[in-house]
Order: structure tokens, then C-alpha cells, then sequence
């Protein structure tokens, strides 16, 4: 009896599974944001691929430092980065002295034991512009912006989702939907997953920073390039480190490897099995 139940069951499950796989499904409607993304531009950098590196980089590294302090560091922060973490793409230690002593950095007075401010050192992290996450909220329309420490690594697409962001501002097309047209505190950018940016275009005009002589021209697409370039570094400093690590120990690997097959065919050579 409980034979012919688990096979009436097992019946009966199949015919559902049959069913739902007959049965036409009506095409699902893709969404609006989906329909108007667009892919990444392409961005090449020195660090790309397994054997890329920073050591040939510094100068673009510096021109995207210089672009993250004038433009990006007034909302976003760069929590995981030290002041002499900057000597690693070429800056000086007194370079990065006085590059430190130009933030602001929190403090407490050992007085009276108030908080207050002073001058940043190397040792120092990169501070936020904002005391706390809720007065970034409140000075942004509600979405405090993200720490950028990390953010071509947690970001899919990486550098080149950075790059394509911040050079991808424009108006909103003329065929969008109009619950899907950014309202008067957003702004259309089709490499952002829901089209509306709170964050304001970063670059307004060529120029907008000034590059020192032997540079390219300032940009907006070079400016964008520059800063997504030093954000990979901010993310993966030792970048080069683990690649000068890799070929030795894949080396080693292969080596070792190809001793272990020679040692198992002399052991096992005259052996019956």
C-alpha cells in the first residue's frame, strides 16, 4: 500500500513538473534601467594583467591623487590610506608632509578633552570631510557617499565602472520613461544600475584641475582616467608586491610538481601491481 501511495505521489509531481513546462509563459518585460545601461567604456592601465604594475605609473598616479584631493576628497573619504602610503607612487617625504598638513584631521584637546581639529601627519589616515555617516546623509540628500578605499575593488567592473561613472554624465534621453526621469535631486547617467545618481557631475569643465607641465591636457576623460587609475592603486597598494611573489612561487610549484611525477614513476617502475 505505501508502495502505491509513493508512486501515485511521484505520479503526481511529475505531471505538475510536465504541466509548468507545457504551459506557455507570457516574455517578461525587461526593466526600464536594464534597457537604457550601457556597457563600460574600455580602460587601460599600466596595472592590468598579471604582470602589470605601478613602478611605470607614477606620474598618472599623482595626476589622480591631486584629482581625488581637489575634486573627490570634499565628499568622499579615503579611510584605509595613510598620508606616507603616498611615498609609494613617487612622493617625497616632505612632499608627503606638506601634502598632510593641508587636511583637516579630528582630534581631541588634551586640556579640556573637547574635540576639536589639526593639521594631519603622515601617519594619519585620509579623513572624512563629514563628522559621521548621518551629517553625510544630511548634506547629500540622503546618501552619504561612499569611502572610495576600496571601491574598483567592490565595484563590478572595477576601474572601468569608475572611469565610465564619472565620465558618463549627460541628459536623459528623450524616449525614458518619464517615473524613470531623474528628479530635481539626481542626475542621468546610464552606467549607474538605476540610471538616477544623487552625486553630481564630478567634472564640469576641461581644465578643472590644473596639471603641472609634462602632462596631458586636463581633461574630463583624462581627469576620469587618472583618478580611476589611482583608486586601483588605493585598493590593491601591494598589487606589484603579489605579482613579484606569484611567478617565483608558480615556478616553484611547476618544479616541485614535475620532481613529485619523476619520484612516483621511479618508485612504482618496477613494481607489479
Amino acid at each position: 500500500m505505501i508502495r502505491i501511495f509513493a508512486f501515485l505521489a511521484g505520479l503526481g509531481f511529475c505531471t505538475a513538473l510536465l504541466i509548468a513546462a507545457l504551459i506557455p509563459r507570457d516574455a517578461v518585460e525587461p526593466d526600464v534601467a536594464s534597457r537604457f545601461l550601457e556597457e563600460h567604456k574600455e580602460l587601460h592601465l599600466a596595472s592590468d594583467g598579471p604582470f602589470g604594475g605601478y613602478s611605470k605609473n607614477h606620474a598618472q598616479l599623482q595626476r589622480g591623487f591631486q584629482v581625488y584631493k581637489e575634486v573627490c576628497s570634499a565628499c568622499h573619504s579615503l579611510r584605509l590610506v595613510r598620508f606616507n602610503d603616498l611615498e609609494a607612487i613617487g612622493y617625497k617625504p616632505g612632499q608627503v608632509k606638506t601634502i598632510a598638513a593641508g587636511f583637516q584631521v579630528p582630534s581631541i584637546n588634551p586640556e579640556t578633552g573637547e574635540p576639536k581639529s589639526r593639521e594631519g601627519l603622515p601617519s594619519d589616515k585620509f579623513p572624512s570631510a563629514y563628522a559621521n555617516d548621518i551629517a553625510a546623509q544630511q548634506a547629500n540628500n540622503g546618501a552619504a557617499p561612499p569611502d572610495l578605499s576600496l571601491i574598483t575593488s567592490a565595484r563590478e567592473g572595477g576601474a572601468s565602472y569608475v572611469y565610465s561613472l564619472l565620465t558618463g554624465y549627460r541628459d536623459a534621453p528623450a524616449n525614458l520613461p518619464k517615473d524613470s526621469r531623474p528628479d530635481a535631486t539626481h542626475y542621468y547617467n546610464p552606467y549607474f544600475a538605476s540610471l538616477n545618481i544623487a552625486m553630481p557631475p564630478p567634472f564640469v569643465v576641461d581644465g578643472q584641475v590644473k596639471y603641472g607641465p609634462g602632462n596631458p591636457p586636463s581633461t574630463i576623460d583624462q581627469m576620469g582616467k587618472d583618478v580611476s587609475a589611482f583608486l586601483v592603486w588605493a585598493a590593491e597598494p601591494k598589487l606589484e608586491n603579489r605579482h613579484k611573489a606569484g611567478w617565483p612561487t608558480l615556478l616553484f610549484l611547476l618544479i616541485f610538481a614535475g620532481l613529485c611525477w619523476y619520484s612516483y614513476q621511479e618508485i612504482w617502475r618496477d613494481k607489479k601491481h
